[in-house]
């Protein structure tokens, strides 16, 4: 499908870009080939394919969770910029 310089316009003006006449035209070539190769892939017989979300087998790479000893009050605030009364100390959000 070739698409026209109006297309390319319209569709430039709905997402509000302001395009150059050179622009305008290397989308229309770059558009045009898009839409072309899509109608290529539309042509493909895909009625003995299910549908699948996806084509890798899934599988969790996150470690199980084991508990583990917490840390200590001064460790915990060892790193702080700022403790007071053994809590953390942060600027007040208004």
């Amino acid at each position: 499908m070739i698409l026209t310089r109006e297309q390319v316009e319209h569709v430039a003006e709905l997402a509000k870009l302001g395009l150059t006449e050179e622009q305008i035209e290397t989308y229309r070539r770059q558009l045009s080939a898009i839409l072309e190769y899509a109608a290529i892939l539309e042509r493909l017989d895909t009625d003995a394919i299910p549908p699948t979300a996806t084509v890798l087998p899934l599988c969790n790479v996150m470690r199980e969770d084991e508990p583990e000893p917490s840390l200590q009050q001064a460790e915990a605030l060892a790193n702080a910029p700022s403790a007071r009364e053994n809590h953390f100390q942060v600027k007040a959000i208004l």
